[in-house]
């Protein structure tokens, strides 16, 4: 029997290299990271703001719409989700409900941060905390509310960019006593790094390459040596996929013709092969749909 994949993060993140986990904002994208050979997939909260809205990531988006977003992305791709889940969206109750809604939507992970509501990204000025006893208190909340031990809690604060590195290791230390699994200081600067790790050790921390700039581009193998163990890629590919769509636009209003884009773009046979179209015409022929009336590309 194959593992679940709540399981699978789980001894991921016990093995010896940090897991590469690419930033994701619907199926598709998750189809593609799974093609690429990923061991785990993250689901950006300003990502899906920004698909879902086409407004920052400023707290708009309700515990609803984010919890479909990520079921729709954990169908898509077997591969260990781990999923924002912005500030729980509202105090310890809302949490649970939050932990409930994501696990049964087939998500492996999510993290918690402790900001105010509305709260806004986490690379963004003018972020605002709660109480580090709230966050305390919501920790213990999610860890109460999952059924599958091996579903993951990452408690992450935003305490360094708005109190200063220790009280943002502070807190840090008070959420994985409350029982968080993994730490996610959010938007370290070079000279924080060195300094987290020692904090905990044997604990599972996450490193943000988030698009900002903020926390240094790093290989692998570097962020493995700070100690990190999970590294999330939030927004890279939306905003490479972006750049291309308004390059194509450009092309198109300047040339009056889609030609000279097409040679640069995934194929027709390409773009049906990655949404799994043999995956249908099997299904079609199982079902006895007649030869008429399968799908062909």
């Amino acid at each position: 029997m194959s593992l679940t994949r709540t399981r699978r993060l789980r001894l991921a993140l016990a093995g010896d290299r940090a897991i590469m986990a690419p930033g994701v904002v619907d199926a598709m994208y998750a189809r593609l990271v799974a093609e690429a050979g990923f061991e785990a997939m993250y689901m950006t909260g300003a990502g899906t703001s920004a698909t879902r809205l086409g407004y920052p990531d400023v707290g708009l988006l309700t515990m609803t719409e984010m919890v479909d977003n990520a079921t729709r992305i954990a169908d898509a791709a077997d591969l260990p989700l781990i999923a924002d889940a912005d500030n729980g969206f509202g105090g310890p109750l809302n949490v649970r409900r939050a932990i409930q809604l994501y696990e049964r939507g087939g998500v492996a992970a999510v993290h918690l941060e402790d900001q105010v509501l509305p709260k806004r990204c986490g690379h963004l000025a003018g972020k605002q905390l709660i109480p580090a006893e709230d966050m305390v208190a919501k920790v213990k909340a999610a860890v109460d509310a999952r059924v599958d031990p091996d579903f993951v809690v990452i408690a992450r604060t935003d305490a360094l960019a708005v109190h200063g590195r220790e009280a943002a290791l502070d807190r840090a230390a008070m959420y994985r006593e409350a029982g968080a699994d993994v730490i996610f200081v959010e938007s370290p600067l070079p000279d924080d790094l060195p300094h987290i790790a020692p904090r905990f050790p044997g604990v599972p921390l996450l490193y943000n390459m988030a698009t900002s700039g903020k926390t240094p581009f790093l290989t692998r193998a570097e962020i493995e040596a700070l100690g990190f163990k999970l590294i999330i890629y939030p927004n890279w590919l939306l905003l490479s996929a972006l750049e291309a769509a308004r390059r194509t636009l450009e092309v198109l209003k300047a040339e009056e013709t889609i030609a000279s884009v097409a040679p640069g773009v995934m194929s027709f046979k390409q773009f049906f092969d990655t949404a799994r179209m043999a995956e249908i015409q099997e299904l079609e022929a199982r079902y006895g749909t007649s030869p008429e009336h399968r799908t062909e590309y």
